[in-house]
C-alpha cells in the first residue's frame, strides 16, 4: 500500500512541476508576443545609425548604468518607469536597451500602453555592444 501512495505522490509532483513548466513558457511567448507588438528590434548597426535622432534609454539600475553605458544613454531604471513617463518625450522615437533584452522588451509593453509609439530595442542588448561607451 506504501509503494501504491509514493508512486501517486510521485505522479502528483511530476503534474504540478509539468504545470509550473508550462506556466511559465507560455508567459515567455506572452512576453515575446507582446514585445513584438510593442516594439521593432534593431541590429547594432540600425540602433547606431538611429540612435542620433532618438531617445536612447538605458533600462537598467543606477549602479550597472554607472559600470559602463551606450554615449549619450539616460538612465531610467524598469523599476521607477512609472514615475518617469513625464521626462521621456512622444514626439521621438524611444530606443531601448539593457543587458539582453527582456528587461527592455517589458519597458517597451508599459510605454506602448502609454500611448508611446516610435519604440525600438537593441536586439543583442549591451552585453554584446561594440560602439562608444562611458562610465561613470
Amino acid at each position: 500500500m506504501n509503494v501504491f501512495l509514493a508512486s501517486n505522490t510521485m505522479w502528483v509532483i511530476n503534474g504540478i512541476l509539468a504545470l509550473i513548466l508550462l506556466g511559465i513558457g507560455l508567459y515567455e511567448l506572452y512576453i515575446y508576443i507582446q514585445g513584438r507588438r510593442s516594439a521593432k528590434m534593431l541590429s547594432e548597426e540600425e540602433f547606431k545609425e538611429g540612435m542620433r535622432k532618438a531617445q536612447v534609454l538605458d533600462v537598467r539600475e543606477r549602479d550597472e548604468f554607472n559600470a559602463g553605458h551606450i554615449l549619450g544613454a539616460r538612465n531610467i531604471p524598469y523599476t521607477v518607469l512609472a514615475n518617469s513617463y513625464n521626462s521621456i518625450r512622444k514626439d521621438q522615437p524611444i530606443y531601448l536597451y539593457e543587458r539582453k533584452k527582456g528587461l527592455a522588451v517589458r519597458t517597451a509593453i508599459k510605454l506602448k500602453k502609454q500611448g508611446y509609439q516610435d519604440i525600438y530595442i537593441l536586439k543583442s542588448g549591451f552585453a554584446e555592444w561594440t560602439g562608444k561607451t562611458k562610465a561613470k
